[in-house]
């Protein structure tokens, strides 16, 4: 049984990556904002026969990653997997972007996946999955300070593995992209989300290529 903690839990791939890895009876700790959509994930993976718990925590707020970390080490002393998968976009033309959404942005989808990284680097055995998204591949109309955040996340993950490559800690960049969840619902960037990718399959392919190596790509 392994010990996988995943950020944005609750909902989208990340709720959905919390039921394919529980499959297995691994212990899934979820790693959220809300209380309501963390507590609606764990009971259906507990109904399925694993082990869940949850964690309310803002990723971008420092002092809440720090009793996170409080937390993780009281109770668990480790963790095999950590899964940064939370996130958030807005899209539109540049001039369009507020300064509110800009530091949504930087503060969740870099400095968040950064800040929780650092701060439960010390209890993790096994690996390190980014969700980062194909928006840290190339650049996309209307999609400007996004990618920029998730080129940062690229850039982040790619020095780490470096940084680890002596080391038994995996690092794996995942790159997919959009899918039909959440992450639409106040966005008019995608007219037709009915025609992306379901969630769930995405989930079930990065963990069937979830095997240690250095990208995943779907």
């Amino acid at each position: 049984m392994k010990k996988i903690l995943i950020t944005g839990g609750g909902t989208g791939l990340g709720a959905d990556l919390a039921k394919v890895y529980s499959q297995e009876r691994n212990h899934i700790i979820l790693v959220g904002r809300t209380k309501d959509t963390l507590e609606k994930t764990q009971e259906e993976i507990t109904k399925g026969g694993a082990t869940c718990e949850y964690i309310i925590c803002d990723i971008s707020n420092q002092i809440s990653v720090d009793n996170l970390v409080k937390t993780i080490k009281e109770k668990h002393l480790y963790i095999d997997y950590l899964i940064n998968n939370a996130g958030v976009g807005y899209f539109g033309q540049l001039n369009d972007i507020t300064i509110d959404q800009i530091n949504s942005m930087i503060d969740i989808n870099v400095k968040g996946t950064i800040m929780i990284t650092q701060g439960l680097l010390p209890y993790i055995k096994e690996r390190i999955l980014n969700i980062i998204s194909t928006a840290g591949m190339k650049g996309k109309v209307n999609e400007s300070v996004y990618v920029a955040s998730k080129f940062a996340i690229r850039g982040f993950t790619e020095s780490l593995q470096k940084e680890f490559e002596d080391s038994k800690l995996n690092i794996t960049a995942v790159y997919m992209g959009g899918m039909n969840t959440p992450f639409w619902e106040n966005s008019t960037h995608i007219k037709d989300k009915s025609r992306l990718k379901s969630s769930y399959d995405v989930a079930k392919e990065i963990k069937r290529q979830d095997d240690g190596r250095l990208e995943i790509i779907i």
